[in-house]
Order: structure tokens, then sequence, then C-alpha cells
């Protein structure tokens, strides 16, 4: 195995100036344990990043975790004075399952404040999160939200805990044309300007203006002014103009509140900086405080001291918006949108063996992949955007915004079975499919025991030979269904294709990534 030092020593090198950072603004070193006892992890679970945690049982008998994450181990250790502001920083591990990867060390530098904790406390800890990414690269975001003012607004609407939380993963996706459709489905259609207001809300503090007449529309003064406040530090400093405000940021507001905020580092595909308030989980803790924290996830940022290749040739490169497009037939519809919108590069369309095509007048950096691994691409920052069918973006949950329904691939995820099929719930269901994840959340949605049988290839033919009781498959036309003399025996949703984005991408790119979704949509109206 060849370990790079030069990654390596600049990694340890950044941790240490982090920590003397958080050391000369009187922030003191908190240590911690590797272990923690299981049941603190189990009793809040639904905090953690992870719902998998590594246990083990001590020599006393004792059912203990490696910790897998900090704040809930720094807050139990933690008895804050009264009228005072507990303010700590650290340098720890902690132990994840990582989508893909398993289970993964992951080393964190951070900082908590506990207590009484302020607006100028809170404008301190967004001051040194910008700091904490401004000695990292200067080529930063750290973007902004307030809980407060989205669950404020949320909670005047007088909705049910389940759509709220449906809306609020939308928004975190910016996905306004699922949340207009969940809005029509419960006669709230009346609240779709207020949320594409929110969602428009996107850009540097100049755009607080915005915020201000939001909240004013709907009596959320109070709200305003913790935010303003909150900003208020980088008034005239340069550091400003890496400050973006942006209501996609919704963390789970069970334990969230007030300011949160996500920090993000230009070549690196996702968020290298994440914090906010939390009061909701001392609440819960039943420590009668106030808190702020943020951490800066150190094994990301090995990219940026990464150096390949020509840098000013990287750099050209990066210039251009890359876009996947899934092999076959929904791939050349895309393409072909794309095209109608002014991003033409015919030379994609040629019998050819290049695997990337350029338009760079355009700006553009095309590439086909597999329909399931474009996804991949987008999320992993390989493609600033792409195309993909909403099945995937069901099935594989990755960590992307959904931007537009582009309203092609139009199909619909079926249950199917024999005609004259009848379900016996005495029994379990036998169920064949490639998506796993959507049968799995459909029928734990109808209470339904069911065994799960996961195939690749033809689904069609399982009940046929008796493999299984039913399907649940995409169904277009349902011709094959017919030809073997199956039905659809119940839909679980439409389906059509959707273009996504990197978030990361989104915030060094997103005059490129606005203009391109403005263009198809005024395309697909004047056709």
């Amino acid at each position: 195995m060849t370990i790079n030092t030069n990654v390596f020593g600049n990694l340890e090198e950044k941790s240490l100036e982090l920590c003397s950072l958080y050391s000369s603004f009187g922030y003191e070193l908190f240590r911690m344990s590797k272990f923690e006892e299981y049941s603190l992890y189990e009793k809040y679970k639904d905090f953690l990043v992870s719902d998998s945690i590594l246990s083990f049982t001590d020599i006393g008998g004792r059912l203990m975790a490696l910790k897998p994450d900090i704040t809930l181990s720094l807050v139990k250790n933690c008895i804050p004075e009264k009228n005072k502001v507990s303010k700590f920083f650290y340098k720890e591990n902690c132990y994840r399952s990582v989508k893909g990867s398993g289970f993964k060390e992951i080393t964190q530098v951070g900082l908590e404040c506990i207590g009484a904790v302020n607006c100028s406390i809170v404008g301190e800890v967004l001051w040194l999160a910008a700091q904490s990414l401004e000695n990292i690269s200067e080529d930063y975001v750290l973007e902004v939200s307030s809980l407060d003012i989205l669950m404020a607004y949320m909670s005047g609407l007088g909705i049910d805990a389940k759509i709220e939380k449906k809306i609020i993963n939308c928004l975190g996706e910016k996905n306004i044309h699922e949340i207009e459709d969940i809005c029509r489905s419960v006669d709230m259609a009346y609240a779709i300007p207020a949320f594409k207001k929110l969602l428009a809300i996107n850009g540097g503090i100049e755009v607080l203006q915005g915020v201000r007449e939001f909240c004013d529309e709907f009596g959320l003064e109070h709200e305003y002014f913790q935010l303003e406040k909150a900003l208020s530090i980088f008034e005239g400093k340069p550091q400003a103009e890496r400050i973006q405000i942006d209501f996609s940021i919704a963390e789970n507001n069970n334990y969230y509140n007030g300011i949160v905020f996500s920090g993000y580092i230009n070549g690196v595909p996702d968020s290298v900086l994440s914090g906010g308030q939390y009061d909701m989980l001392l609440k819960r803790m039943n420590i009668k405080a106030s808190s702020i924290g943020f951490a800066v996830y150190m094994d990301k940022l090995a990219p940026v001291f990464k150096k390949e290749g020509c840098e000013e040739d990287a750099d050209n490169e990066n210039k251009l918006l890359r876009i996947a497009l899934p092999k076959g037939r929904l791939g050349e519809k895309a393409y072909r949108m794309l095209e109608k919108a002014g991003y033409a590069c015919p030379e994609i369309m040629e019998e050819s063996r290049k695997l990337v095509f350029e338009n760079k007048e355009a700006g553009v950096c095309y590439f086909w992949a597999k329909p399931s691994d474009v996804a991949i691409y987008v999320e992993r920052g390989a493609a600033d955007i792409g195309v993909v069918g909403k099945d995937i973006l069901l099935e594989h949950t990755p960590d992307v915004y959904e931007l537009l329904d582009l309203g092609i691939g139009k199909c619909r995820m079926c249950v199917a079975g024999p005609k004259d099929f009848t379900d016996d719930r005495s029994s379990t269901l036998k169920v064949a499919t490639k998506f796993t994840g959507i049968a799995s959340d459909y029928y734990a949605s109808n209470g339904r025991d069911i065994d799960i049988i996961k195939l690749n290839g033809s689904i069609e033919i399982a009940p046929v030979l008796g493999l299984s009781d039913v399907i649940v498959d995409i169904v277009e036309t349902g011709t094959t269904l017919k030809e073997n003399n199956l039905a659809v025996l119940e839909e679980i949703l439409n389906i059509s294709a959707r273009l996504i984005s990197n978030k990361s991408s989104y915030r060094f790119k997103s005059e490129q990534i606005d203009q391109i979704c403005s263009c198809i949509r005024l395309a697909e109206e004047t056709k």
C-alpha cells in the first residue's frame, strides 16, 4: 500500500490549524472516549446520520458502542453553567456506516457552544465556520438557512406531520414540482406560491431583502431578526461574498432549530462542514440550555490537496457544465430537449468510440452512462447535472437536487400478477422485483408481510413459473403483461425523467445550472 504523505501531512496540518483557530477564540479542548453506552445512541437514534451502530459487550456485561456521533457524547458529558456559555473544540474520530462503503472511521474537527447562546454567539460560530473553510480553500461557500422561519411558516399551515415531512424532504431536494403535487393533493394549492418564494431565495446576503419581505408577509418578523442579527457579523467584510442564503437546508427539525448551515469547497462533491443550533436535542435530554456547533469532515478534504496534471487545464475543464445522459431512448429524448434549449453538441449523436463530447461555446460537456449509473456520477461530482428516471431516485436515494420534471420517459411503477390473483393476507406475499427499496416501502406502508425476491432480468416470468405471487416493476404499455396473462393489480406511482444536480456543483455553478433549467422550460413552453 502506498501512502500519499503529502495529502496526509496537509490534512494533519489543517486539523492543527483549525484547532488553533478555535483555541484563539477561547474554546477549550474536549476529549472523549471512543466508547459510550449503547443506550445513549439507541435513545436518540433518529438524531444520528446513520442508523447502524457498531456495538459490543464489555467485560462488565454492559452493551457499549463505538461512538457514531460526537455531539451526543459531548452534550451528555457537559454540564453548562447558568447564564454562561461553555465553549469547546475537538478533534475526534467517529464510526459510521457510509452508503456503499460499510463502516468507516471518520475524522472530525469542530466546536460546540452550550448554555446561554445568543445571537452574538451564533454570529461568532458562523464566523468561525467561514474562517474554517477559508483556511482550507479560498474557493468556498458557507450556505446558511433559518429553520425557525421555515417551521414557523409550516406550523401556520396546520398540516399533519407526514405531509410536513414530505414537504421538508422536497425542499431539501429543491424539488418544487413535487411540492406542488403534495399541496394540490391535500387541498393546499394556496401555499404553492410561498414555497416557490422560499426556494427562489438563493444567493448572497443581498437576498436578505427577499427573506424580509417573505417574513413580513407571514408575520415572522422575530424569526427574520434572528437571522439578520447572526449574519451581521459579516457586514463590511470580504467573507460576506462567500455567504449564501438557501432554504433548501432543511435539517431534522425534531432536534435542530434556528440557524443551520453547510460548507462547500469547490472540487469536493459534497459538503465538508455541517452545523446549526440544536436546542431541541437538549430539550429532549432534559438540559435547560441552548446550543450551536459544527463539524469539519477532514476525510473529505483529500481532493483539495491533490494536484494532478495541469491546473490551468483542470480549471478550464471545470468551467464546462458536465452533463450525464442515460444510454438509450430516454437519453436521446433528453438530449433533443437540451439541443432545443440551446445546448447542442451534434457529435454526441454520431457513431464514435469517444466517451466525452464537448461544446465549449455552449459551455457544456456530455457523456453517456448506464441509466442506473447517472445518479452515481452526479452524486459523486463526476457530472454536475444529469437525467435520470424517478424510479432510480426512489430506489437508490442519492443525495442530489431534483430540479426539473422533464415530462419524458413517462411510465408507471406497478404491482402486477395473474389476472385472477387474490391476495391472501394470512400468508406471506412473495414479490419479485428489481426495485427492492420501492417494493419494501410500499408494502410496509400497507402493513403487508412480504418475501422479496431480487431479480435482475425479466421480471414478468417470475409469477408465470410460480417463483413469486406478484411482481413490482415499471409498466409502459402493458403489452408484455398481457402476452403472459398478467395484469396490473395496483399502481404505486407515476414515473418520469428528472433533471438532477450535484449539491456542491450547484453552489459553484448555480448561474449555469439555473440558466439551463430556464432554457429547458422556455423551449418546452414554446414547442
